[in-house]
């Protein structure tokens, strides 16, 4: 059981982690931005999808495999890389209508997909997770349970903030003109592109 005095500074800790804007964040945006809030929700869950396969794999303890296939996160980083600039070019090179057509359906698994690609495409929110975790964990008790439900809290905490993002740009995407829109289109793409360099060029921790 975590005591109080050990969650309040824990959830200020994850809080201060979730609203500094990274890629998952950046992706969000775009998508809310281009798609509206339900395409940044949809986001939210693929970003959330992958956190949960990260904390698992803190949980079980795998820092030996993290370190035998550790070259392995450089691929999955470029990969990330490439796949926010590829998303980033299509939406700059948007005609601006972007408002779906009535009766019209979302790809909803796209946006999850995205959002899974580009969270686990960051190899340092895994690292992260793993350094961050069991500085939290009492020694004499089960590591495994405490570190799913520390790291149910933090996700509970990103999907908190993350969605205050998605909603904001979705609200702002409703009171823009289509010029505008195509506008604000083209910025995304650019944020996504600009994304996905600072991406690679990340160093390991």
């Amino acid at each position: 059981m975590i005591t109080i005095s050990t969650l309040i500074p824990y959830v200020l800790a994850c809080l201060l982690f979730s609203i500094v804007p990274g890629p998952s964040v950046t992706v969000v945006i775009a998508n809310s931005l281009s798609r509206g809030t339900r395409a940044g929700l949809l986001t939210i869950l693929g970003t959330e999808i992958a956190m949960l396969i990260m904390v698992t794999v803190v949980a079980l303890g795998l820092d030996f495999v993290m370190s035998v296939v550790s070259e392995a996160f450089v691929v999955i980083k470029l990969v990330g890389a490439a796949y926010l600039i590829w998303i980033g070019w299509k939406m700059f090179n948007s005609t601006g209508r972007l408002v779906v057509e009535a009766g019209s359906r979302l790809p909803y698994a796209r946006y999850v997909w995205q959002g899974a690609v580009v969270n686990l495409s960051n190899p340092k929110t895994l690292l992260f997770l793993g350094a961050f975790l069991p500085q939290f964990v009492d020694p004499g008790r089960d590591a495994f349970s405490q570190i799913m439900v520390l790291g149910l809290i933090v996700m509970a905490v990103a999907t908190a903030t993350d969605c205050v993002y998605a909603v904001l740009a979705g609200r702002a995407r409703e009171v823009l003109t289509a010029t505008r829109l195509k506008l604000m289109s083209r910025v995304s793409g650019a944020i996504l592109m600009a994304g996905g360099v600072w991406l690679a060029l990340q160093k390991r921790i």
